[in-house]
């Protein structure tokens, strides 16, 4: 099985512009992300994907590899699906969340080993929730899986929603599961999905994933220990500067 690791980075960002470019302790962010994918024992090959060219400049001069993909794209996905049709060849592709620059290199290990089950289309990392912070937090997305760890949907809401319990019992009660924001794809699967238009749901929770859902295809989910620290907004950069 071959395994490309894709870093969709853009310069745009509504809460944070430039952000791949910013300084985190003499490294832009997208240096570090990539750095650490490449320490990635399951990965083939790592390639960032930008529409940008001063990110691709930036790539350039740590030595990284960079794809200048087309400025149309919505989402991650999209722009993954281009650079695997630049790139054939590859069984797998890793679509790497371009913010998070201390990615453990073992979360991408598991994702990947989820396709060793070649009925596998699609899968993604969660992780359980202990806290009644993040069980509440509508900005962190949470996930439902059935007996066989396939996701069965994904909301913002919490849940779901226990009828017979007070909420601050809930966590006692059912062990509930955060999304982290790392995808994969087969090939042929990433091709498919790039022909879907968007869907109700996806439109409802703002979650890509539930265009897939809504589809029918079927999105393998592994559990992970480890936490993520994702860099969306300036405040987020100032809180791990302090750590």
């Amino acid at each position: 099985m071959k395994v490309l690791g894709v870093i969709p980075a853009r310069y745009a960002s509504s809460r944070f512009p430039g952000k791949p470019l910013i300084d985190i302790d003499g490294k832009v962010m997208i240096q570090r992300v990539y750095e650490q994918a490449m320490k990635a024992t399951a990965i083939d090959q790592v390639v960032v994907a930008t529409d940008d060219d001063r990110i691709a400049a930036a790539v350039q001069q740590f030595g990284g590899s960079c794809i200048l993909t087309g400025m149309q794209h919505q989402s991650g996905t999209d722009r993954c699906a281009e650079v695997a049709s630049k790139l054939p060849g590859f069984d797998v592709i890793i679509n790497i969340q371009g913010d998070e620059p201390f990615i453990d290199p073992e979360q991408i290990n598991l994702l990947v080993s989820c396709f060793d089950l070649e009925t596998v289309q699609l899968a993604t990392l969660i992780k359980e929730i202990h806290t009644e912070e993040e069980l509440f937090n509508l900005n962190i997305p949470k996930v439902v899986v059935n007996k066989r760890m396939e996701a069965m949907y994904f909301s913002r809401q919490t849940i779901p929603f226990l009828r017979s319990s007070l909420q601050d019992a809930w966590l006692a009660q059912h062990q509930y599961y955060k999304h982290i924001g790392i995808y994969g794809y087969k090939a042929s699967t990433l091709t498919e999905l790039t022909k879907i238009p968007v869907s109700a749901l996806e439109q409802a929770e703002s979650l890509e994933q539930l265009r897939w859902i809504e589809n029918g295809y079927t999105i393998q989910t592994k559990v992970t220990s480890i936490e993520t620290i994702a860099i969306d907004t300036p405040e987020d950069l100032l809180k791990i500067s302090k750590q």
